[in-house]
């Protein structure tokens, strides 16, 4: 068991710890958002920029290509917690649609475009099952909160009653997996509005 001095070092590490990963994180970001390939960064030059020695790099990451994916994996945690907040909010169905497209619109008016098309390069690789990580990422974060989404658009009168909530999952996993493409996620980032639009338009209830 641990003692109360013994817990307050503990966490007082793990506190120092973690701000030091963001630290490197936030560093590594910056030298990878401009116009210089991700993979001709040295862990010299994330070190410097971090103001970190270049083994505490390998000690919380292991390897370059760790570090780059947690880069990534971070940016997207940066979406997800973002979208997780605009639900809790508990606006109106198109108007927190809406909230969701432009809130990624502005996450990606941030990141150049290398770093766009390495990222989503790692996001669409698919594993053994043939299932991308970033359908993993739809899976395990964003299958209840677009539920949550479709029975609020439902109960507004937004949501056609007709279309059931596997039918919805499936049409938006659909949507995700085709963006997952090359030749459709590099040009499809400026027309996020756009297609957020047909969609809503899409599932809405006919008016005869």
């Amino acid at each position: 068991m641990f003692n109360r001095k013994q817990v307050i070092y503990v966490n007082g590490f793990e506190k120092r710890t973690e701000e030091k990963k963001k630290k490197i994180l936030e560093a590594a970001f910056e030298l990878m958002n401009g116009d210089t390939d991700a993979g001709n960064i040295t862990m010299e030059e994330i070190a410097k920029h971090a103001n970190v020695g270049k083994a505490t790099l390998f000690k919380y990451f292991g390897s370059k290509d760790n570090l780059i994916h947690e880069v990534f994996q971070d940016f997207i945690n940066r979406l997800i917690t973002d979208a997780k907040n605009i639900m809790a909010e508990n606006k109106p169905f198109e108007e927190t649609l809406i909230a969701l497209s432009q809130n990624k619109i502005g996450l990606l008016d941030k990141i150049s475009h290398p770093f766009y098309m390495r990222m989503m390069d790692f996001f669409t690789k698919k594993d053994a099952d043939g299932l991308s990580l970033i359908m993993q990422k739809f899976d395990e974060v964003n299958y209840g909160m677009m539920l949550d989404l479709f029975h609020r658009g439902r109960k507004e009168g937004k949501v056609d009653l007709k279309y059931s909530d596997e039918f919805l999952i499936l049409y938006f996993q659909t949507v995700v997996e085709g963006i997952s493409k090359p030749h459709i996620y590099e040009k499809i980032a400026p027309y996020t509005e756009e297609w957020t639009e047909m969609l809503i338009k899409g599932i809405a209830p006919r008016k005869d």
